[in-house]
């Protein structure tokens, strides 16, 4: 039974240690943009990702991307773009 809570808070601990320092990570590297809140396009997150102009546009209808619509256009900011692209290559 111990070596099941032992293995239980290892894995907590790793995991709040990874979202802190992820969380660093990300402060640090927004510090350094010009502008984190400077908006993107279809096109540049479809570039950025080197995917098609549809696939870019359903990355964007989907639920778990920031996006922001402006009347009919659809974009994200660079920090909200960053952040979700982060934890997308840790899944």
């Amino acid at each position: 039974m111990n070596e099941v809570n032992e293995k239980t808070n290892t894995n907590i601990i790793d995991t709040k240690e990874k979202e802190n320092l992820n969380e660093k990570i990300v402060v640090n590297y927004l510090n350094k943009l010009k502008n984190p809140f400077v908006m993107l396009s279809v096109a540049d997150v479809s570039k950025d990702l080197r995917i098609g102009i549809n696939q870019a546009y359903d990355l964007f209808k989907q639920e778990d991307f920031p996006t922001t619509s402006i009347g009919k256009r659809k974009t994200v900011t660079l920090a909200s773009y960053l952040l979700w692209k982060m934890n997308k290559k840790e899944v």
